[in-house]
């Protein structure tokens, strides 16, 4: 399920691109995510991708993550992980929101 980029969706804020206003992301993933290198295919790409947040395992093996960056960024990211990881991915679910920020780089919680 992919919920609409509710402050992102192609509206202009302060005359920026669309693409070019941050947003934040957070997602989950279902499928075989955990135990695949999941979490650290999502912090390589972030840093490929000039993107801040984090990714954690959940208990019930889903994966959470959330990413922030400009709009493109982020949607080019959520691609790159679903080319590389899409494999493992039988489902995933998106929650846009503006960018709040406090993100120092991207980590793998625990």
């Amino acid at each position: 399920m992919e919920a609409s980029p509710e402050g992102v969706d192609g509206s202009s804020a302060a005359g920026s691109s669309p693409d070019q206003v941050a947003a934040c992301v957070h997602a989950y993933f279902a499928g075989r995510v955990q135990g695949v290198g999941f979490r650290y295919t999502a912090r390589a790409l972030a840093q490929q991708h000039g993107i801040v947040g984090w990714v954690r395992n959940l208990a019930d093996g889903r994966v959470e993550l959330e990413a922030a960056g400009r709009r493109s960024q982020v949607l080019e990211y959520l691609d790159a992980l679903q080319r590389t990881m899409g494999r493992y991915i039988h489902d995933r679910e998106l929650h846009w929101s503006p960018l709040v920020g406090g993100y120092q780089g991207f980590e793998v919680r625990f």
